[in-house]
């Protein structure tokens, strides 16, 4: 019977359980001063059950409205004392369970109440407790004042510590939401790269061939002519297509891969591809490629995957030269074309291509160079730390 009960029972708020707690103690502390009042004070038993009910259940408006609980305490108090004869062996105005209810709200009133309304609680129960209670008459009005005033400074105490938790707790939410923002920026800069330094990069190689086509075939009719013709302007509008899309996904401070796939290694492999695609691209490598870090690594292979692709869009048919060098604490890249005499196609321009090498390069330490050369040609030349 009870084990079905506990989640039910885990999912009432906290606030409920304090309103069940608040009844609960209501209840008992009336049924402790309805019979009681009998003994400290002497009243009728027609007035009885609502006197008692004006000691003990004023603590229900605790968490409802705390300053409201008090008012009614604190007037039922002095009416205690104005109009109760007190019994033949008590001594106090008011019982005791009246005494708590008053402890507690005024605790109460300084724990959400506003500060003028604290004040105010404090001094009228300060004065209240003076005037009323036994010694009132010889004992100084200051004792009951910081005794009370104790009270109500350890409650303002304790509201201003649980408003920095709930403060703190707001500010931890927000660098959160911060954070995954943040993340989201960073996988959307990372998607971006990757589309233009793998899809872009094949692409290139698709208009290479197209447009490269009608020179290494022999005897090409002009339907295939024109067939290859209108590839390579497909392949072009659909580069353009993606970097409209990489303006969307792209965004500034953005940071290197955590997970790097491709590495230094890969490049021969990467100019073979090409090579086979139709780019006249040769390689020259130094030094061992194995030995590279992969964040690197990543950076080496992507510089030399988008340089090549830049000289497929801006000098189709130009010959490609690619060099690496692997040195004690440093790695150098050097992709350069020569001159070519085709002009480039409407529209080849306008991509992030040094833009995403100059942000890789610059993650991992490195320098790069893009310029045009003395000849005609165009040369990208990088160096990167590999410690």
């Amino acid at each position: 019977m009870t084990a079905p009960l506990r989640p039910a029972a885990r999912g009432i708020p906290a606030r409920t359980w304090f309103d069940f707690a608040t009844v609960l103690v209501a209840l008992i502390l009336y049924s402790i001063a309805w019979p009681t009042l009998f003994v400290t004070h002497e009243v009728s038993p027609v007035t009885a059950p609502l006197l008692s009910a004006l000691a003990a259940f004023p603590i229900l408006f605790v968490r409802v409205n705390p300053a409201l609980g008090w008012a009614i305490s604190a007037g039922a108090a002095l009416l205690f004392s104005i109009g109760l004869q007190p019994g033949a062996d008590n001594d106090l105005p008011f019982q005791v369970v009246h005494v708590i209810v008053l402890f507690v709200l005024l605790f109460a009133v300084a724990l959400r109440a506003a500060v003028p309304i604290v004040v105010v609680a404090w001094a009228a129960t300060s004065m209240l407790f003076a005037t009323t209670m036994p010694g009132s008459d010889t004992g100084p009005l200051w004792g009951w004042a910081m005794g009370f005033g104790a009270l109500a400074l350890f409650g303002y105490l304790v509201r201003i510590l649980l408003a920095s938790r709930r403060k703190l707790e707001r500010q931890e939410e927000v660098t959160e939401l911060e954070r995954a923002r943040r993340a989201i920026l960073e996988e959307k800069a990372r998607i971006a790269r990757d589309l233009h330094d793998v899809v872009a990069h094949h692409m290139s190689m698709v208009v290479v061939q197209a447009q490269t086509a009608p020179y290494r075939i022999d005897d090409l009719d002009p339907a295939s002519r024109a067939e290859f013709e209108s590839i390579g302007a497909t392949a072009r509008t659909a580069l353009n297509e993606i970097r409209g899309l990489l303006g969307v996904l792209r965004s500034d401070g953005q940071l290197p891969e955590h997970a790097p796939q491709p590495r230094a290694a890969d490049v021969p492999a990467l100019c073979a591809s090409a090579l086979r695609a139709g780019l006249p691209v040769d390689w020259t490598v130094t030094g061992d490629l194995e030995s590279v870090p992969e964040t690197t690594g990543l950076v080496v292979y992507r510089v030399v995957q988008e340089s090549m692709a830049n000289c497929a869009r801006h000098a189709p048919g130009a010959a490609v030269h690619v060099a690496v060098a692997v040195d004690p604490g440093e790695v150098s890249v050097t992709v350069h074309n020569a001159a070519t005499a085709t002009v480039p196609q409407p529209g080849a321009g306008g991509g992030h291509g040094i833009d995403g090498m100059r942000t890789r390069v610059v993650a991992v330490g490195g320098e790069l160079h893009a310029a045009p050369t003395l000849s005609g040609g165009f040369e990208v030349s990088v160096k990167l730390p590999t410690h």
